[in-house]
């Protein structure tokens, strides 16, 4: 659900940061003063910067930019008699970012590659693919096969690129898809709620933007239905115009522009407009499980309960991907649960833009139209709650009201 961003930022003066999580934690301000993404969930991937100031040549200035209309958009129906399914999932968030690191137990190596907060989905190859280049001192194809722990996006991503290396690979797991928390994730790329602003090393900063641009180029490569990635506008209902704080990747939001009162159909006055891409978690996923298994890898169905029992698996080498499962297996208390709301609507297929509208968003999928959002700190219960859900219900109904009286 929701997923999305972490690091390197820069701070403003009014405290409003990129990349980690508002300073106070407060989504509604994050998104409205910053413009950003929203990022996809309850999980795993929602969203990141709206871009501007920075973004190189391709970029578009907000200053001087002519007077425009924009296209036709087809409202969103949001009503209770719509909805198909109400979902939560936790977002395994660590203050200090994400981890990625060899660590040896005697003649084994342990890989992590965990606690991507809300950016799971927007992270997965690129940070998956730093685990494999930890682990490749550790061994070589030729040394046997190697053990990944979690077949979320990231245990997922982990095996294929191990495969993709020679590797033969086994995962271990308590969960399959559809039943993992990055099922949950909304899907949008925009890494979001990945760490806190002031709490990273100059280090992770690197590893965060490094892991973020490798994934970009990935999902790129994988546009298209058989992935379930697409390219899509994203819409930013906004009080009053403004440039965005600096981000490391804001090169990597596209066809930004700003409209003005009577050039848009929204109820605010301003509106912001960039283009990211979509993942659709019910599409991807099980289409690297068919690709892993097509590869000859094996799947164990087994719930790891302690790190003794991690090192009495056959495989010598193990990538971690347990995400929030780290905090008891590894020892690692910084690892907190926040928790995501989804309410997903009837597809409508007509609706093809993303909103992000404070602390509501909207992204239209092709198993429905999925409205959030909410961050629930420290909340360990995926079950939906009534009054988060009639909260996200009402935020998006104010956004959409009114749009079919734009002509």
């Amino acid at each position: 659900m929701i997923a999305r961003s972490s690091a390197l930022w820069r701070i403003r003066p009014d405290g409003v940061t990129f990349g980690g999580m508002p300073t106070p934690l407060s989504r509604r301000n994050f998104l409205s003063r910053a413009s950003l993404a929203a990022a996809g969930l309850a999980l795993g991937g929602a969203a990141v910067p709206g871009c501007s100031g920075g973004m190189g040549p391709a970029a578009t200035s907000l200053q001087g930019v002519a007077p425009r209309r924009l296209r036709p958009l087809a409202p969103v129906r949001v009503s209770e008699d719509r909805v198909i399914r109400t979902v939560a999932g936790l977002r395994p968030f660590r203050a200090s970012g994400f981890v990625v690191r060899a660590d040896r137990f005697d003649e084994r190596t342990v890989v992590h590659n965990y606690g991507h907060g809300g950016g799971g989905i927007s992270l997965a190859w690129g940070s998956s693919e730093l685990a494999v280049e930890e682990l490749a001192p550790y061994a070589s194809p030729d040394d046997g096969p190697v053990a990944v722990l979690g077949c979320g996006i990231m245990g997922l991503t982990s095996a294929r690129l191990l495969q993709d290396r020679g590797y033969a690979v086994t995962i271990y797991t308590r969960d399959l898809p559809p039943d993992t928390t990055s099922n949950v994730a909304g899907g949008q790329w925009s890494p979001f709620t990945v760490s806190t602003a002031g709490q990273t090393t100059p280090e992770y900063d690197s590893q965060f933007e490094d892991a973020a641009r490798r994934s970009h180029r990935r999902y790129q490569a994988l546009v298209g239905p058989r992935y379930g990635v697409r390219w899509i506008e994203n819409y930013v209902p906004r009080g009053a115009p403004g440039s965005p704080p600096i981000s490391p990747i804001a090169d990597l939001y596209f066809d930004e522009a700003e409209f003005g009162p009577g050039e848009h159909p929204f109820h605010t006055p301003y509106l912001r407009r960039f283009t990211t891409m979509l993942i659709e978690p019910g599409i991807l996923l099980p289409r690297l499980m068919d690709e892993f298994h097509l590869r000859g890898g094996r799947v164990a169905v087994r719930e790891l309960m302690s790190l003794e029992e991690v090192l009495t698996l056959p495989e010598p080498r193990v990538v971690n991907c347990t995400g929030l499962g780290a905090r008891e297996l590894f020892g690692d208390p910084e690892l907190t649960p926040i928790k995501g709301q989804l309410v997903v609507l009837l597809p409508q297929p007509e609706v093809d833009y993303i909103t992000l509208a404070g602390a509501s968003y909207m992204f239209p999928r092709s198993d429905g139209i999925l409205l959030g959002g909410s961050q629930e700190v420290g909340e360990w219960s995926t079950e939906p709650t009534p009054p988060v859900v009639a909260r996200i219900l009402e935020g998006n109904r104010d956004v959409f009201e009114g749009m079919g009286r734009f002509p």
